[in-house]
């Protein structure tokens, strides 16, 4: 070989490892620029259909095996990965909807999806209307010529009742309309979204995948090619990527997401029942309870439920109160998210979030992470009494 400056030297080199490796950690390939093997290649390649890789922002070795896995939690047969789940529901969205068109989005929706459908609506000229969660087949009556999407959430993350998604589905179906479904609470294990009638599902791949509070991303799961190609197109337009090293750490949280979320579902339910039996508490909103909005619900469609829930306080205790209990814990940090290893607890004011709110006590939602469920209740009891 020519010699050669040892700059083009550092830059180049003739080594490669041999083959035959092999370990059970994903490969984390980090690429902008994909090489093609020559300019046939390179025109033959079709990022769409994922049988060629064309550039980084279209997928490596590394997000296809994600993106495969998580399909095949959710029993699907595409998934695209966003930055967080906000974005993944945007992708969707934008997918879906123009001028013109109207939204349908659950009145206990995820807040910053309340906040996307309004700017939708005051920007774009898309409808953006809200619909009782509870609704079911009654959904029927609200859609419209100009519907093009119904937005679902099981449960609403803070209200947390839980939706008849197989009447909602059908409801919509019927009219030719398509129906997306938030199933960050339940992950894919609780409810797997396309067997109640789903033609999208959406997770947050941040909580339960990740496990770990450190990494943002989405996923968006289809199992209808055309559909998925929709969107497809909205993730290419809106330069939606994910990092290697991001997706390596999901990659290695979900083979113990299962055992995790069990462990979660457990803590939780013994907690909220700890709950349910204090005086300063008028609800616990946990959905395998039976008082829940939409209990019935869970129980025909849910085989658990992980370890976020709801409590409402008395109207007796005031908001600044209330504030006064989440600051008074020692084990819980104060923060949004869930599916992390540690507790969380956040105070919200649901009077100024929801329309028809029924109660006057401030509410809180807890995320029960993996500490001794013991030493948590004991937490919580101590910083009752210093309501």
């Amino acid at each position: 070989m020519t010699k050669q400056s040892i700059q083009t030297t550092l830059t180049h080199s003739d080594y490669r490892p041999p083959a035959g490796f092999a370990a059970y950690p994903t490969a984390i390939h980090h690429a902008s620029t994909v090489l093609f093997k020559d300019v046939a290649s390179m025109r033959a390649g079709d990022w769409r259909n994922k049988t060629a890789y064309t550039y980084g922002l279209h997928g490596t070795p590394t997000t296809f095996t994600l993106e495969a896995r998580l399909a095949s939690i959710e029993g699907g047969a595409h998934c695209l990965l966003a930055p967080s789940g906000l974005a993944a529901i945007s992708m969707i969205l934008l997918a879906l909807l123009k001028a013109g068109d109207d939204v349908l989005l659950p009145d206990n929706v995820y807040n910053p999806t309340r906040e996307l459908g309004r700017w939708l609506a005051s920007d774009f000229g898309i409808t953006a209307r809200f619909y009782d969660p509870l609704v079911g087949a009654g959904i029927a009556a609200l859609l419209q010529p100009n519907t093009k999407l119904v937005w679902t959430e099981a449960p609403g993350s803070v209200s947390m009742e839980v939706p008849d998604l197989p009447a909602i589905c059908a409801a919509a179906h019927d009219k030719g309309i398509p129906v997306a479904l938030d199933n960050t609470w339940a992950a894919g294990l609780a409810l797997r979204g396309f067997d109640v009638g789903a033609d999208i599902v959406m997770q947050a791949l941040t909580k339960y995948q990740s496990g770990g509070s450190d990494v943002l991303m989405g996923a968006v799961i289809t199992r209808d090619a055309a559909l998925n190609e929709r969107i497809a197109m909205s993730h290419m337009r809106l330069g939606m990527g994910v990092g290697a090293d991001d997706t390596y750490l999901v990659l290695r949280g979900l083979e113990t997401m299962k055992l995790r979320f069990d462990a979660h579902d457990a803590a939780a339910r013994r907690v909220a029942g700890w709950l349910k039996g204090r005086p300063e508490i008028a609800k616990v909103l946990h959905p395998a309870f039976e008082d829940c909005p939409g209990h019935d619900v869970w129980q025909r469609d849910f085989d658990g439920a992980g370890g976020l829930f709801s409590v409402v306080f008395d109207a007796r205790y005031s908001g600044e109160q209330v504030d006064r209990f989440v600051d008074s814990l020692a084990l819980f940090g104060i923060g949004y998210s869930w599916g992390g290893t540690h507790s969380l607890a956040v105070p919200y004011r649901m009077q100024g979030m929801r329309r028809d709110w029924p109660d006057a006590g401030a509410l809180v939602r807890f995320n029960i992470g993996l500490e001794a469920p013991d030493d948590l209740i004991a937490d919580i009891g101590q910083a009752l009494g210093k309501l």
